[in-house]
């Protein structure tokens, strides 16, 4: 009798790749049956999940296509948990790679910022930063703030307009898709979720990079002397009064960082 770890791993082996070991824990035509049906379930669920998260990729190539992409893609990378919202985060690269979407060039983009709307979609809902907190510091405190993005926030360089694909195939608009220039990027783009639901802005590179800075956790006075270009003091304003960061930490002059953030009821 195998122990129940080998035949999960099996199992695993014999629903999503080529191995042929799992036969003998199943034997027999029975057997062989309930794990056709069990497979077929399985990648069947897992196409929907793929479907739900990448509509405007699946409409770009059709329900057949992206069918057959879903199951390559499936049995090249099946799901490390049964949580199906956080499936499908290696969609955009494998598509970038697929053979047979070649002549589509900006798909792995679409894909990209589909999957960052799907992000933004499932990500929890996070106190916004108190703004209390960090006016409470002294000037000297403030240039030593770095921020915690808020979970939803994403940003993305893609060298296609994949904002204005996304749009227009989602609103099925030939006029809007025949108006796309495909050379006209690279576009910067910021994806984040508010009362009105899920947004996707697009920001001049200057506003992007500064943006991106920010969010990766560069202390502010890192993030300014990098030569940052523009009205940084309203893309900062915008950025806190939209409730885009949810914590902050102070780094002393000894080196040592505070999390003025964790302090909070």
């Amino acid at each position: 009798m195998p122990a129940l770890l080998e035949l999960q791993r099996s199992l695993r082996e014999q629903l999503f790749g080529d191995a042929t070991g799992g036969e003998a824990l199943l034997a027999g035509d029975d057997g062989a049956l309930r794990l056709a049906i069990y497979r077929n379930t399985a990648f069947a669920t897992l196409v929907n999940a793929l479907r739900l998260s990448f509509p405007a990729v699946q409409r770009l190539v059709g329900a057949d296509f992206f069918a057959a992409a879903a199951h390559e893609f499936i049995r090249r990378n099946p799901p490390g948990s049964a949580y199906l919202n956080d499936y499908g985060a290696d969609f955009a690269g494998f598509l970038a790679g697929y053979p047979p979407a070649a002549a589509l060039a900006y798909l792995g983009d679409v894909a990209q910022l589909e999957w960052a709307v799907n992000r933004a979609l499932h990500a929890s809902d996070v106190p916004r930063l108190d703004l209390a907190q960090l006016a409470a510091l002294d000037e000297s405190a403030l240039s030593h703030v770095s921020f915690c993005a808020h979970p939803a926030l994403s940003l993305l360089r893609l060298e296609f307009p994949a904002d204005a694909i996304w749009r227009a195939v989602l609103e099925q608009s030939d006029a809007a898709m025949a108006a796309i220039d495909l050379s006209s990027g690279p576009v910067h783009l910021l994806i984040e979720r508010n009362a009105a639901g899920v947004q996707v802005r697009c920001l001049s590179a200057a506003a992007w990079e500064f943006t991106a800075r920010l969010s990766a956790g560069r202390p502010l006075s890192a993030v300014l002397a990098d030569g940052s270009e523009g009205d940084v003091d309203a893309w900062l304003a915008e950025h806190l009064a939209l409730g885009r960061f949810i914590d902050f930490r102070c780094s002393t002059s000894a080196g040592t960082t505070v999390a003025i953030g964790e302090t909070r009821s």
